[in-house]
């Protein structure tokens, strides 16, 4: 269902032929020019949205992608449901799950700003590499502050190397497991980490929570099927040689981050610079020399001046068929660039939090119109911010309806509030 109210316009999007006159050019130079249109139009076919440009599966999805945003696990499937041919099975929940937990196709790792992604395995090295170590080792420096200012060990760093190694030795002997059950196994994760004393959100967490996690930003385990059903985040665990034979590739960091760059680029370019340091979380200079290392080169865009690949610039104009989309809150596409306004135009404060986590939003034809809802009879709802027409209006009326078909008896619940899932809810 349609829920009609005051209508926002979208913000003007610049546009300056003359962008960039006089701009000293780090890259190889500008080669043309890149509009919105256009953007929107790769947008579209790249991203598996558009008719006529879905994948087959998950991993293909996945891997096209650089991965399906996997902090919440309804979006992982949504987001899947989404970019696969409508009505098939290779679109059900079901092979999702199968992907996931049976044929290990794809996996859930810690990769690009600690956020979790749902990856292909080829891709799953290249990620561990290009930022995983990097996370991986910060949450280890933070872990040993938490032990040292609570005081609990006498030595921080030979307690919790011995800890992570019995608790990844019990998980080797069961195969798979909760953290409840690894801790019946490892009485030391069982231990509690005061934190925030003195502050309004102090409280204690527990040392199983750590060392899982360190574990998994290590590339040493992976989150297998949860508890319940495919909306839970309850996960078993596993170790990574489950899903990879012999575990992770070691490769090195910078090659590692010229490949992750390179495919980033095929699938979201043109990007700023600055979208690649946001989607990344590396510093700048990090991303300038992976940037450079590829050769990309500069377009101009409507708003500055963008990258893409040496062999990406020539015209990639041809419009797909007209195309809407329900897509879940932190879409890897919604999530994908730091600079939004050429496709999220003036719909930013209603449909992202004020930490920016990106909630429900409404696509037609490469731009967000609008966010949605589930009410918990089931009802999928949504409310249009801008006018689309009768045509495409009567193509999210449809999709409204096989969304809320697809989900069945599943109620989704979003884990982040914004200002219009909040209105909507009411």
């Amino acid at each position: 269902m349609i829920v009609h109210g005051a209508s926002l316009s979208g913000a003007a999007l610049r546009s300056d032929d003359g962008v960039a006159a006089g701009r000293r050019l780090r890259y190889r130079g500008v080669v043309r020019r890149i509009d919105v249109r256009e953007r929107r139009a790769r947008l579209g076919r790249r991203h598996h949205l558009a008719p006529g440009s879905y994948a087959a599966g998950i991993a293909e999805a996945a891997g096209d992608l650089v991965g399906l945003h996997g902090s919440d696990p309804a979006s992982v499937y949504l987001g899947a449901r989404a970019r696969i041919v409508p009505g098939t099975a290779a679109g059900r929940p079901e092979a999702f799950g199968r992907a996931l937990y049976d044929d290990r196709s794809v996996v859930r790792l810690l990769g690009m700003r600690r956020t979790m992604f749902v990856e292909p395995l080829e891709l799953a090295p290249v990620i561990h590499a290009a930022s995983g170590r990097a996370n991986a080792a910060q949450q280890h420096r933070n872990t040993i502050r938490m032990l040292t200012t609570t005081g609990i060990v006498d030595d921080p760093e030979t307690w919790l190397t011995e800890t992570k190694n019995a608790a990844l030795a019990a998980l080797v002997r069961l195969g798979e497991a909760t953290a409840t059950e690894l801790s019946a196994e490892v009485p030391r994760l069982r231990e509690q980490i005061a934190v925030g004393e003195g502050k309004k959100w102090q409280g204690t967490i527990g040392v199983s929570t750590r060392v899982l996690f360190l574990l998994a930003a290590e590339g040493r385990i992976v989150r297998g099927r949860p508890r319940g059903t495919w909306i839970s985040s309850q996960y078993r665990w596993a170790p990574m040689h489950a899903w990879l034979p012999g575990g992770l590739v070691e490769l090195p960091t910078e090659a590692a981050r010229v490949e992750l760059i390179r495919r980033w680029l095929r699938a979201f370019g043109p990007g700023t610079e600055a979208d690649i340091k946001w989607w990344t979380g590396w510093t700048l200079g990090e991303t300038r020399r992976a940037v450079a290392e590829l050769g990309a080169v500069e377009v101009a865009l409507d708003d500055g001046i963008g990258l893409v690949l040496p062999d990406d610039h020539e015209a990639d104009d041809a419009t797909p068929k007209p195309w809407v989309q329900l897509l879940p809150a932190l879409d890897t596409t919604t999530m994908g660039w730091a600079s939004r306004d050429w496709y999220l135009g003036a719909h930013r404060s209603a449909l992202f939090d004020t930490n920016g986590n990106a909630g429900p939003t409404v696509w037609s034809d490469g731009r967000v119109v609008g966010g949605w809802l589930q009410r918990s009879d089931g009802e999928v709802i949504v409310r249009l911010l801008e006018d689309v027409g009768e045509e495409a209006t009567a193509a999210i009326d449809l999709e409204v309806a096989r969304l809320a078909e697809w989900l069945g008896p599943v109620r989704i619940t979003p884990r982040f509030r914004t200002p219009l899932e909040q209105e909507l809810s009411r």
